[in-house]
């Protein structure tokens, strides 16, 4: 699994690595039954404590996203994808509603925030081309 943490983007470190888990396994690069990287992996492969991916996994775990395989680690769920699916949609439809509301108190009308959208999104197709 590929993690990668921006510690100037406003969310917590532990906060990156819980979303990280969830659109993996959102976009099923992580299936159920699959054992996610350690805590130690993790720590050591963002250089970050131990401490905030342990936070992170017990959250996954009490989201009901992963659990615990005695003797061999954390799992994904049965059932994950789904939820993972539903929370992903949440968590961009959240961001998605803040960006809005600050191009409309900047006085943006919709044509401009539309062509601002549009840009953006001919951007990342390009990237992934």
């Amino acid at each position: 699994m590929f993690f990668s943490i921006d510690p100037t983007n406003g969310l917590a470190i532990y906060e990156q690595v819980v979303r990280q888990v969830l659109f993996a396994v959102a976009a099923e690069v992580v299936k159920p039954g699959e054992i996610v990287p350690s805590v130690r992996e993790v720590a050591r492969e963002l250089a970050i404590n131990p401490n905030t991916v342990a936070r992170a996994y017990r959250q996954l775990q009490d989201d009901g996203i992963l659990e615990p395989i005695r003797g061999t680690g954390l799992a994904v769920a049965a059932g994950a994808p789904s939820r993972c699916r539903k929370e992903r949609l949440t968590l961009i439809r959240t961001r998605l509603q803040q960006v809005l509301q600050e191009a409309k108190q900047s006085r943006l009308d919709r044509g401009e925030i539309r062509t601002l959208v549009e840009a953006e999104l001919t951007t990342l197709e390009r990237e992934e081309a």
